[in-house]
């Protein structure tokens, strides 16, 4: 795979690379992602999501906290198609840091959540990514999302990729 091949994944592609399951797996289809650069994915958003019988009854709504999720999930998913890796139990990525998150509009039953993240830096084993979430090509949601791939001493992060990945897990 070449750095500025554009991958695709369905579900089953997807469910390899990310350990989260129903009902907390938030993405659907990964549309476009170039390692080491952007992703792309989408989130059908259903009546039948778990968390619409309590928020609200009368007024289902996405809540906010599973948005910014979703978005840690695709910049998950940057990390390891990053890293040309599947999901083990020795293979994580962590949710660290959230910063300048807006919220522009509440996402309900039947939209299609488009989730982007884009790669801004690496620093200390820490990746930093610009997200947006939008729906219909309106913005719902922004914000700079921190994650740390579990990625050991050799491998290297997307702004110095120039040596091969590996298809098995990290050391």
């Amino acid at each position: 795979m070449s750095d500025d091949e554009v991958v695709q994944l369905d579900i089953q592609g997807l469910m390899l690379r990310l350990p989260h399951r129903y009902p907390f797996l938030l993405v659907d289809r990964v549309l476009e992602c170039v390692r080491g650069q952007h992703i792309r994915a989408v989130k059908n958003v259903t009546y039948n999501e778990p968390y619409f019988a309590g928020h609200f009854p009368g007024r289902p709504l996405m809540p906010g906290v599973l948005i910014i999720e979703a978005l840690a999930q695709v910049a998950g998913l940057l990390a390891f198609i990053t890293h040309n890796v599947l999901a083990s139990p020795n293979l994580s990525v962590y949710f660290v840091g959230i910063d300048k998150c807006r919220f522009r509009r509440p996402v309900q039953p039947g939209d299609q959540l488009i989730l982007n993240a884009r790669f801004e830096r690496a620093f200390k084993g820490i990746w930093q990514l610009a997200t947006l979430a939008e729906v219909d090509g309106e913005e719902v949601a922004h914000a700079q999302i921190m994650i740390a791939p579990n990625v050991k001493e050799g491998v290297p992060t997307p702004e110095s990729s120039a040596a091969p990945v590996s298809a098995e897990p990290l050391p």
